[in-house]
């Protein structure tokens, strides 16, 4: 048994990223109720994007202490550079850190975005809690980046969830807000539910809930209670894939983006997606990937092969989904589907001899992925406030009203659609030489043929942007400030990324070890 460890006050630096979040949460709900009614809100807007840059400070601070110059991941490992709080509860590593910084500089992102759109729209009538309840959903899902044993990693999962359903219905003079936000809370409570029994059965059958313990416990148990084992195990995949929203959990998705504010649609589609497939991460290589690679049937490699299939499925599904939606968020909802799908891969086929570098690819679809996505919704943003609606015919002749936009969605689109000169070409790329090496030969032709099958909806938006008339060329898109530096930082980290995508991949493999992050406590 573990003893509970409290924390000291030097361990409280550890958590200075998270600790800033809380503290500036509730600075702002405290001003929020101190400013009169006529001052724009939008200054707790800068405020909540002030508190996400500095405890992005306090991630790089950390993560610069933890990896000095000179010094690689498997030094580091020797050194044990892994820092363990509350009984290794909470674990501060590379690994943590380098999910942190993504989620942080997202829904940094996603702040700037919300200050350009949902300043101007009425529906939203508590324009403060917009922006100040992302702070605790990015806690969220650091949380559970750096969780260490399963009771951590479900607090923080209701984190985020809890304030995604807030969020997905703040926009109180829609209908389809409410019913979206409805619907989110019913299919987010069933996930949460299979999630907390498939942890159950897991910690009744090792008697801990640690995952430094699984390693050793699980094979005995999985030798006394194989069926239960199985159980645990396919419980948590259900519920994790709910909220990935992988196909065939994904039917809540399209209702759920069309229906919330387009930023928490960016939020939902990429941070929370992100931290539960970083929670699925780290949870399987603590646990799953010590019950595969035997000579016998072990339940990983059922495991692995089941998330396999998943991916699969969410990869065909979400495009062939997708061919006929005239909606641009659920069109972008569907292909967070198919995402979902890519993402899962480089975590379903595991770590072999002639495959090492999974998170690398795993991490760098990310960081494509957050980009495209959010640009991509960014733009939405700016199409709805000009024609008054999210459908695609919203886009036509928008190489002719502003020109610039175009050029950055169409980017964006090369980057979902998987072609050069984009990050996510070198994104997809990079998973689909994984599967090869390990010859998922059928993995790879399902990617192939879901990549062939989106260009026929991504080049629809190409076509009403450059090959349509509104009928009204002079009717210029106007666009905010703040969101067209949202759309072009995304749009020229992304050209950056399909350009030189050798430093930020020779980055992660300096700075990241499985040994060093995953397999030590």
């Amino acid at each position: 048994m573990n003893e509970f460890i409290p924390l000291t006050w030097h361990d409280t630096l550890y958590l200075a990223p998270e600790l800033v979040l809380a503290a500036v949460f509730l600075v702002l709900i405290v001003t929020d109720l101190l400013l009169p009614q006529r001052v724009n809100r939008s200054i707790i807007g800068w405020l909540s994007l002030g508190g996400l840059l500095l405890s992005l400070g306090f991630v790089i601070w950390r993560m610069m202490d933890m990896n000095p110059s000179g010094v690689s991941a498997e030094e580091a490992a020797q050194a044990g550079q892994v820092i363990s709080l509350l009984g290794a509860s909470y674990l501060v590593d590379d690994y943590g850190n380098l999910l942190k910084i993504i989620f942080l500089i997202g829904t940094s992102l996603i702040v700037l975005m919300a200050l350009g759109s949902t300043q101007k729209d009425e529906a939203v009538t508590d324009k403060a809690e917009f922006y100040y309840l992302l702070l605790p959903a990015t806690a969220g899902a650091m949380i559970m980046a750096s969780s260490g044993n399963l009771v951590t990693l479900y607090i923080g999962l209701e984190l985020l969830s809890i304030t995604s359903y807030v969020l997905v219905g703040l926009r109180k003079g829609s209908t389809l807000s409410a019913e979206a936000a409805f619907k989110y809370v019913v299919t987010g409570g069933i996930a949460s539910a299979f999630v907390l029994f498939g942890m159950s059965y897991l910690y009744g059958v090792t008697g801990s809930v640690s995952l430094a313990d699984f390693p050793s416990a699980l094979p005995q148990a999985f030798t006394d209670y194989k069926a239960l084992v199985y159980v645990g195990f396919f419980f948590l995949i259900a519920g994790f894939g709910i909220k990935i929203a992988a196909a065939p959990f994904h039917a809540w998705a399209p209702d759920v983006y069309q229906g919330a504010p387009t930023p928490i649609s960016a939020f939902l589609a990429v941070i929370a997606k992100g931290a539960a497939l970083a929670a699925v991460f780290r949870f399987l290589y603590s646990s799953a990937f010590f019950l595969s690679g035997g000579s016998k049937d072990q339940v990983g490699d059922d495991v692995f092969f089941a998330l396999l299939v998943i991916a699969a499925a969410a990869m065909l599904i979400g495009t062939v989904s997708a061919l006929r939606q005239k909606q641009s968020k659920r069109l972008l909802a569907l292909s967070g589907v198919a995402n979902a799908g890519y993402l899962l891969v480089p975590i379903a086929i595991s770590v072999t001899i002639v495959h090492s570098n999974n998170f690398s690819e795993f991490a760098f679809y990310l960081v494509a992925y957050l980009l495209m996505n959010v640009g991509a919704f960014a733009v939405v943003t700016v199409i709805a406030r000009s024609s008054g609606h999210e459908e695609l015919k919203g886009f036509s002749g928008l190489y002719y009203r502003a020109p610039w936009t175009a050029a950055a969605m169409l980017i964006f689109i090369l980057s979902l659609s998987g072609l050069p000169i984009t990050g996510g070409f070198f994104g997809k790329l990079f998973i689909l030489l994984g599967a090869a090496s390990v010859k998922a030969y059928w993995l790879v032709a399902i990617m192939a043929v879901s990549t062939v099958i989106s260009y026929y909806f991504y080049f629809g938006i190409i076509r009403q942007m450059f090959m349509r008339s509104n009928g009204d060329e002079e009717d210029v898109v106007t666009v905010p400030a703040v969101t067209g530096v949202v759309i072009w930082i995304c749009a020229a980290a992304t050209v950056a990324l399909g350009i030189l995508p050798g430093p930020l991949m020779k980055w992660i493999d300096t700075v990241f070890s499985i040994q060093a992050d995953l397999f030590v406590r």
